[in-house]
């Protein structure tokens, strides 16, 4: 119960952040606009253009299910696509809906016939993967902000770069440690070093740091070393169609702002998304978009349009589309559960 109370608070406060947007764009540019005229944009959209985002959406969805496909041997891309289409459904729906969204995962692969082992691995490989492209972006975006032409002082022009430099350290490190033994190994005992500094009463037992990382690389290790090939193929396109979209919706609205701007825009939108106020950032992600672009010139009407546009197609449109995933699903599973029902009578006589 306290669960759905959370989700309902949640909801509603995304709810009446969406609502509240007029106000809180004025907040954060100091300039103002009204629903009717974000309502004068929406109406404006012609069928081709909302027929490219469907598209473009679909695209999108599609791409994902090879990052899927290669976490798990044997899933087919229509499987996947339920998956991620049921896992997100149900994750948009709560706070913290990532815990909610695995059990529907493990509901629906075991209902397949996969093997636990072998969905655990499949949801850490694909987390992991996630994780890596969410630390990623914010990189690509500082780059696309830097190379966008915008006025940016020294102080922040340095700063990027060392932001930038520190992700992809990062990120090289922990590709390392999930590839090769010997660099897992060096960095379970740097970690086990960096512990011993920790006061005692938080101080993990033993080698916790170096044990959980080993357990982690050997669990995904075999994927990681025969399919990363299609896992970073998948979230490049998945991502790049996504991006897609966010630029369909300000050519649609007339706030596109130029190629690096949109690049840096994306990026923190995506970013805005791991708020944990709403699902998905929702509210949170649009105002911060906005504020994006009207730093990079766009109006303040067809900016405000073009982001509620883009938090439509990645986030609303899910859970219908995610319902009906899950009524499919649930429907092929009472259905080979009535033709397995005779033989499993028969075999009892």
């Amino acid at each position: 119960m306290f669960q759905v109370g959370l989700s309902v608070v949640s909801l509603a406060l995304a709810a009446t952040l969406v609502f509240l947007m007029p106000q809180l764009v004025a907040a954060l540019t100091g300039k103002h606009v009204s629903w009717a005229q974000i309502g004068a944009q929406f109406a404006a959209l012609g069928a081709r253009e909302v027929a490219l985002m469907t598209a473009v959406w679909l695209l999108s969805l599609l791409a994902y299910t090879f990052v899927l496909t290669a976490s798990l041997p044997g899933l087919t891309h229509t499987q996947a696509l339920m998956l991620n289409a049921g896992g997100s459904a149900v994750s948009n729906l709560l706070p913290f809906g990532g815990a909610a969204g695995v059990a529907m995962t493990f509901a629906m692969t075991r209902g397949w016939g996969f093997p636990a082992r072998a969905v655990v691995v499949s949801t850490l490989t694909t987390g992991i993967w996630n994780t890596l492209f969410r630390f990623l972006l914010p990189a690509v975006g500082i780059v696309a902000l830097l190379f966008s032409g915008q006025p940016l002082s020294s102080s922040v022009t340095r700063a990027g770069w060392a932001g930038v430099l520190s992700i992809l350290v990062l990120v090289a490190v922990v590709t390392v440690a999930l590839y090769w033994d010997r660099a897992a190994n060096v960095l379970g005992r740097g970690l086990d070093a960096l512990t011993r500094l920790l006061p005692r009463r938080i101080r993990p037992g033993g080698h916790a740091a170096s044990e959980a990382l080993t357990k982690l690389r050997t669990d995904t290790s075999e994927i990681v070393r025969h399919r990363w090939a299609g896992l970073t193929l998948g979230m490049v396109f998945f991502l790049g169609f996504q991006w897609l979209i966010l630029v369909v919706c300000l050519h649609a609205t007339g706030a596109y702002p130029g190629l690096a701007q949109s690049i840096a825009a994306f990026a923190l939108s995506r970013v805005l998304t791991t708020a944990l106020v709403t699902p998905s950032g929702t509210g949170i992600m649009e105002a911060g978009t906005i504020g994006a672009l009207v730093f990079f010139g766009a109006p303040l009407d067809s900016a405000t349009a073009a982001a509620l546009l883009f938090g439509f197609w990645t986030y609303t449109v899910e859970i219908p589309f995610g319902g009906l995933a899950l009524g499919a699903w649930t429907f092929l599973r009472r259905r080979e559960n009535a033709a397995t029902a005779p033989e499993k009578e028969s075999i009892s006589r």
